[in-house]
C-alpha cells in the first residue's frame, strides 16, 4: 500500500516487473466513492487509488483506528475523506452509512462492497455460528449496499463493485462459507445487472493470492508455493486490485455489466501435473 495519496500518481507497485508503473488520473473528479472494508488491504489502497483520482470517499469498516488513520492520510493529501463505523452485516448500520453519506458529501456514484470474514474449517468441522457470520458478511453485505445505496445509484447513473475471489470457481480445503458466499456474489451481481441496467451497472472482482493482512502469518514455504502457482510468477498487490475496481468503476468501463473479473496473476488458468 502506497504510503500517501499523492505517491499513487505513476508510482511503481511493490513486486511489478522492473520498471512497470500505475498510474492514477482524475476520472473520479467531483464523484461520491463508498468503500466498505476500506481501513486495510485492497479496500484500503482503494480508497487511495480513487482519492487520488479525484473522489470523496467514505471509508465503512468496524476498525476505527486504521480507518480514521487512513481518512487523515488521503485529506493530508489534499484529497476528501470520511469514516464512519459500519457493520455490514447490519441493515440499520447500512441506514446510518447512507445517513452520513448523503449529510457530509452527498449521494453515492460509486459503491464498492468489499468486506468480509474468513472462517476456516471444514462443513463438518466449521462452527454454524460461523457458517452465518460469513453469508452475513460476504453475501448479506452486498444485498443490503445495494438495497441501501440502489435509489442514488439509479440517479447518479452509477457503478457497484463487489468483492469476490477464485474462491468461487474453485475448491480449496477448508473454506466452505467462504466459497459459498463468494460463488452467490458473483451469481447477485449478474441478477442486480439485469434487474437495474442500464442506469447501474454491477460487476465483481475476483482476486486470487494477494499479498495483505492474510499472508502475515505464513512460512515463506508456502508464499513460494503460491506464487509458483500463479502464471506471473508471484503474489498480486492490494493497489493491482484497486485498479481493477477503479477501471470497473469509471467510464472506461461503460460496456462493462455483470461481469466477473479475474485479478488473480493467471493463478486460475494455471496446473502443473506431469
Amino acid at each position: 500500500m502506497a504510503s500517501s495519496l499523492t505517491t499513487l500518481t505513476a508510482r511503481p507497485v511493490t513486486n511489478l516487473p522492473e520498471g512497470a508503473t500505475i498510474t492514477a488520473t482524475r476520472r473520479f473528479e467531483g464523484k461520491i466513492v463508498v468503500v466498505t472494508g476500506g481501513a486495510a488491504g485492497i479496500g484500503a489502497a482503494t480508497a487511495l487509488r480513487l482519492g487520488a483520482e479525484g473522489a470523496t470517499v467514505i471509508v465503512a469498516d468496524i476498525a476505527d483506528t486504521q480507518g480514521e488513520a487512513l481518512c487523515a492520510e488521503i485529506v493530508g493529501a489534499g484529497g476528501s475523506a470520511h469514516y464512519t463505523h459500519t457493520d455490514v452485516s447490519s441493515e440499520t448500520a447500512w441506514a446510518a452509512l447512507a445517513a452520513r453519506t448523503r449529510d457530509v458529501a452527498g449521494p453515492a456514484d460509486v459503491v464498492f462492497s468489499n468486506a468480509f470474514i474468513l472462517h476456516r474449517g471444514s462443513a463438518t468441522d466449521l462452527e454454524l455460528d460461523d457458517w452465518n457470520a460469513q453469508i452475513a458478511v460476504n453475501l448479506t453485505g452486498l444485498y443490503l449496499a445495494a438495497r441501501t445505496f440502489m435509489g442514488d445509484l439509479v440517479e447518479r447513473r452509477g457503478s457497484l463493485i463487489a468483492s469476490s475471489s477464485v474462491h468461487a470457481l474453485f475448491g480449496l480445503p477448508g473454506h466452505p462459507a467462504y466459497a459459498a458466499s463468494k460463488g452467490a456474489i458473483c451469481a447477485l451481481v449478474r441478477q442486480l445487472a439485469v434487474e437495474y441496467g442500464p442506469a447501474v451497472r454491477v460487476n465483481a472482482v475476483l482476486p486470487g493470492p494477494i499479498r495483505t493482512q492474510l499472508w502475515d502469518d505464513v512460512e515463506p514455504s508456502g508464499i513460494e508455493a503460491a506464487e509458483r502457482a500463479t502464471a506471473l510468477g508471484r503474489l498480486g498487490t492490494a493497489a493491482e486490485v484497486a485498479s481493477a475496481v477503479a477501471f470497473l468503476a469509471s467510464d472506461d468501463a461503460s460496456y462493462i455489466t455483470g461481469a466477473d473479473l479475474l485479478v488473480d496473476g493467471g493463478w486460475s488458468i494455471t496446473k502443473n501435473s506431469p
